[in-house]
């Protein structure tokens, strides 16, 4: 049985005798194939986040499930949703095999287990009108495969992101998103190349829909939650540049309607 490319020895080898600099130089270089990787599969990209839209604005949350790295990117996107964009927290839910204790501390074979993913989406109400993503390095995962397989029998859109080419996920999603970024520099270790690669096309993802979701004016975060003094700060440089106040005024209207968007139209509309 052939080897996955994810999984194929690396073409560097006595990594402990190489130098710092050596070391960090190869995987720059190796990390710079994978942006070229992603732009290869952005057709396909653009067809989930197609399918996905046309839920999404009917109603339809965005699921993601994955194990160990792959999960945690899923996590991790979907909780930079709700500040970036104003969405609620359920909007895009991200689900690691083992629970949240997994993102911070390995869960022995909780990855293996094709029937837990539908059990962990069950706890949502998951169902037709929902999009399920699997993300899985390897594309073999039987968590992710489980979970893929249940939500076509009830006829979900599906998608993956992957960094083998024809594997198990990928034909369990009528979706797939199969990135190939080759060996890794440290032989098996998919929290390098394959990581970002996953992580890139994930920001491409939930970017894409918000924007098209209508979260997004001209080039800014206009509903972004305003959690720290950075981000206040921001909206009223926003506020200014949409309407030409002074910082006072900006900041009074940002005090007073709570986000950038709200504030912004109702300046305009006192103006008119």
């Amino acid at each position: 049985m052939s080897i996955e490319v994810t999984e194929q020895d690396s073409p560097y080898n006595n990594l402990e005798l190489k130098s710092t600099s050596e070391i960090l130089t190869n995987i720059n270089q190796e990390d710079k194939s994978v942006a070229t990787a992603v732009e290869k599969v952005i057709p396909k990209i653009e067809a989930l986040v197609s399918a996905a839209l046309e839920k999404m604005k009917v109603g339809g949350r965005l699921f993601y499930i994955g194990a160990g790295t792959s999960g945690r990117l899923g996590v991790l996107d979907a909780s930079e949703c709700p500040p970036t964009f104003g969405v609620p927290f359920d909007l895009v839910i991200g689900i690691i095999a083992g629970g949240d204790t997994a993102i911070r501390r390995a869960v022995e074979n909780a990855e293996d287990d094709a029937e837990q993913a539908w059990r962990d989406l069950e706890e949502f109400n998951i169902n037709k009108n929902d999009v399920l993503v699997g993300i899985a390095a390897s594309g073999k995962t039987p968590y992710v495969i489980g979970g893929l397989k249940k939500a076509n029998e009830l006829g979900l859109v599906t998608g993956c992101v992957v960094c083998n080419a024809g594997g198990p996920v990928a034909a369990n999603a009528k979706y797939p998103i199969e990135v190939v970024v080759g060996p890794e520099y440290l032989t098996g270790s998919t929290r390098m190349k394959a990581g970002t690669a996953q992580k890139l096309v994930l920001n491409m993802l939930t970017t894409t829909l918000m924007i098209k979701l209508g979260k997004v004016k001209g080039n800014k975060m206009v509903d972004m939650q305003l959690t720290n003094n950075k981000l206040v700060n921001r909206g009223v440089n926003m506020i200014i540049a949409e309407t030409g106040v002074n910082k006072e005024i900006a900041t009074q209207l940002l005090n007073t309607y709570g986000s950038v968007r709200k504030a912004v139209d109702a300046y305009l509309v006192s103006i008119h």
